[in-house]
């Protein structure tokens, strides 16, 4: 894949995309960090341009389960797991309240288009067989993005699942390439739940974005990694390069 143009910035603006997976948002309908991400993005957002992919969590992988028992294929699946993304997204924009645009873009340009308005641009998935991972990394090539952060339920990238191995390993910093070498053997299906998916670990190498996973369950942990450059997590960016603090 050839390298993708950024685009065009204002000067002075920092644009951040945030993945925010739906188990770390929202757990469960009754257990959520809505509230709590609302107060966050909206403080970041008078600093930085942002925009947030939400993913389907729990009650997306709950649809799909039945869908499967069903014998529903995947790709229909896939599209379920997208309603309920994009419903978690209305949840989060209701709770922003007049911090964010007062809409869910289902497209890349439609979101780039509704970054201009200067609030909190949230979305959901997009396409079948694409993750909100890979969503949040076409993103931010979309909108020439300075940092994208993967904020998830485990602190960054291991030499294995943690929940799992518990010898696996946290990598405190990586190059695109060997995140890309990494996650190459993952089962891509409806429901994923990877840290990172190989359509996403493909965009993060070829756009050069920076990209910081971390374990998003307290909404603090983002704020804090953002603006103190403080946290516990895994940096993904060429040699050299500290994208934190902003």
């Amino acid at each position: 894949m050839t390298p993708a143009a950024k685009a065009p910035k204002e000067t002075g603006v920092t644009t951040i995309v945030l993945s925010l997976g739906g188990s770390v948002l929202i757990p469960s309908l009754e257990s959520n960090e809505l509230a709590g991400y609302a107060a966050v993005l909206a403080g970041l957002a008078e600093r930085h341009r942002c925009f947030v992919v939400v993913g389907g969590g729990g009650e997306a992988r709950r649809f799909i389960g039945v869908g499967r028992d069903l014998g529903i294929d995947e790709a229909t699946l896939d599209e379920i797991g997208i309603l309920v993304t994009r419903l978690n997204a209305r949840l989060l924009v209701a709770a922003l309240g007049d911090a964010a645009y007062p809409g869910v873009p289902e497209t890349y340009a439609a979101a780039k288009a509704c970054g201009v308005a200067g609030r909190v641009v949230v979305m959901g998935g997009v396409a079948p067989g694409q993750t909100t991972d890979a969503v949040a990394a076409v993103l931010a090539e979309e909108v020439g993005a300075d940092l994208l952060i993967n904020a998830t339920s485990v602190p960054g990238v291991f030499t294995a699942d943690p929940k799992k191995d518990p010898a696996a390993v946290r990598h405190g910093t990586m190059t695109p390439g060997e995140l890309l070498a990494l996650v190459a053997g993952e089962r891509m299906g409806a429901g994923s739940n990877t840290v990172i998916d190989l359509v996403a670990a493909k965009i993060v190498e070829r756009s050069g974005i920076p990209m910081v996973v971390l374990d998003g369950r307290r909404p603090e942990t983002v704020r804090d990694a953002i603006l103190t450059g403080v946290f516990e997590g895994t940096v993904i960016a060429k040699a050299a390069c500290r994208p934190l603090p902003l």
